[in-house]
């Protein structure tokens, strides 16, 4: 099993109508590619200094290929839509993690 991390800075200003358009749009639209078996949605409960508040939305698949193939095939189309919707207000940073 892979762990397809991201973890999300929102801004304060647009965190409500952010994680509303998560549930709704973004999230059903990478698992819509069919490369990911489930995904689970948390917020992380520290504070960071800086302001904005952390997110992490996990995707499970089933082999490191088909990160790839989302990667190479889906991602910058759907990061598109999420960027000018929310430009200059989010961080985030992607990992990859293996299941031992």
């Amino acid at each position: 099993m892979i762990l397809y991390n991201i973890t999300v800075n929102i801004d304060q200003d647009v965190e409500k109508e952010w994680v509303q358009w998560m549930k709704a749009t973004h999230i059903p639209k990478v698992m819509e590619t069919g490369l990911f078996n489930e995904f689970k949605f948390y917020k992380l409960l520290h504070e960071m200094e800086g302001g904005g508040v952390n997110y992490s939305v996990q995707y499970f698949a089933e082999s490191m290929d088909h990160v790839l193939d989302y990667q190479n095939n889906h991602d910058m189309k759907i990061h598109e839509v999420f960027n000018k919707k929310y430009n200059n207000k989010y961080a985030l940073f992607r990992s990859v993690l293996e299941q031992v």
